[in-house]
């Protein structure tokens, strides 16, 4: 059969299933198992077990069910109260004060989790109700927390680097450092939109009346001690080479359960619900890596992977051109596929290309990552998207919710322009390293 004929079928039957609603594990190991039958024969059937076997006992791969523990472990612990009552007494005063405080307090979420969900989810419960009691403006918090959220897909430890350096064959480390520059650089641009739209329109967010000593400031930051120290350890341990990133995420479990301790929501039932929803997301995501293993596998051993990089190479558009073309593509796959799927579906085409057009993977691996976190908030089926839903009052609709993202989704697209234009925003770190 000849290698466009099978390209066209393989990915074309993907689309078609996955558009069907079938899951996304079981649509790649399935079509992996019915090509390789009628292509090679029932003999390569084994070769279908050797591919999950191979890509199952990564040991990269053990750091993704410890830093979900983290990140469940950290839901459960009451800290972001603490934080919330401490950027209030401090930016209470300040054009949208509360909501660029949301996204402060989410970014340091994220640098403890490595996931969306628990920051968009905890600061929903926290700040929301304080933000709307404030006569803020609705779009303006369920938008400030959605986006700060998404945080956590960038911001490391993040879990969506550590599957696309498994699967790349790059550095977790230096992905987690290629991501810091592009992380603080997000955040700064949320916080400067709000306060620049609550400067001309201070209707969004009306000043706060309370008024607190400098005393009472200085003694809320109190609540930043045990936050710093999870994050220097875990992060620390890491970038000086003290440990692998799956030592790191051990460090980081002990930690998330440590400081649940200290604030007294260290139970026996914050740590079953923890280590079900662990088992749960952690599943999901082994099961999609056995897929796409067995998926890129069988497609690899017809010699259609070829076939990509010939038509790439004989189209006469700048190697940047191409870049940007893969970006779209990602953002339009964002809209209705979870990352997690997107980088096991796609990366064993695109990373050939980019590293026959002379790019870093590293590079290409952070824009990645960048498009992931604009995925957890675009229509229609964005993950923060419906966790807001979940936790908003009803006067908050659905139409609500879309409108409200959309300006931190341009500013998500300005970031990872200016990463695709200026690479040593990514690089630079990276290369110190």
């Amino acid at each position: 059969m000849e290698p466009w004929l099978i390209t066209l079928i393989f990915f074309g039957s993907l689309i078609l299933l996955l558009v069907l609603g079938l899951p996304v594990a079981f649509t790649l190991s399935g079509l992996a198992i019915i090509f390789s039958y009628f292509l090679f024969g029932s003999q390569s059937l084994f070769t279908i077990v050797l591919e999950a076997y191979g890509a199952g006992t990564s040991f990269v791969l053990t750091a993704v069910p410890l830093f979900v523990l983290m990140a469940n472990m950290l839901e459960k612990s009451g800290l972001a109260a603490g934080l919330y009552t401490m950027m209030y007494r401090w930016l209470n005063n300040i054009p949208g004060g509360l909501a660029s405080g949301t996204i402060v307090i989410c970014a340091i979420f994220a640098a403890m989790a490595g996931i969306s969900g628990v920051a968009a989810i905890t600061m929903g419960v926290i700040a929301m109700p304080s933000m709307l009691e404030r006569n803020y403006d609705k779009k303006l918090v369920t938008g400030t927390i959605m986006a700060g959220g998404a945080l956590g897909i960038l911001i490391p430890p993040s879990v969506i680097a550590i599957l696309y350096g498994s699967i790349s064959g790059t550095s977790v480390g230096k992905l987690f450092l290629g991501c810091m520059i592009p992380g603080i650089l997000l955040t700064l641009f949320f916080i400067l939109y709000i306060t620049i739209k609550c400067f001309f329109n201070p209707g969004l967010a009306p000043p706060a009346r309370d008024r607190f000593s400098w005393r009472d400031k200085f003694l809320a930051l109190r609540a930043l001690i045990a936050p710093l120290l999870l994050v220097i350890t875990v992060l620390g341990s890491l970038y000086t080479g003290m440990c692998t990133p799956t030592e790191s995420a051990g460090i980081g479990a002990v930690g998330s359960l440590i400081c649940a301790a200290v604030y007294g929501k260290l139970t026996w039932k914050n740590l079953r619900q923890a280590l079900l929803s662990t088992l749960l997301i952690s599943s999901m995501a082994i099961w999609i890596v056995f897929g796409a293993a067995c998926f890129k596998g069988i497609y690899a051993a017809t010699g259609a992977s070829e076939l990509i990089l010939d038509l790439v190479s004989s189209i006469n558009v700048p190697p940047l051109a191409m870049i940007g073309f893969m970006m779209l593509v990602y953002f339009i796959l964002g809209m209705v596929m979870d990352p997690v799927g997107m980088v096991m579906l796609t990366i064993p085409v695109f990373l050939p290309i980019v590293e026959a057009l002379g790019y870093d993977p590293v590079w290409f691996g952070v824009l990645f990552i960048i498009n992931s976190e604009m995925a957890y908030i675009t229509p229609p089926f964005g993950f923060n998207l419906f966790y807001m839903k979940a936790i908003a009052p009803p006067s908050i609709t659905m139409g609500d919710v879309y409108r409200s993202i959309t300006p931190f989704v341009v500013i998500q697209g300005v970031c990872l322009a200016l990463a695709m234009l200026v690479p040593q925003i990514i690089l630079w770190l990276p290369n110190k390293m």
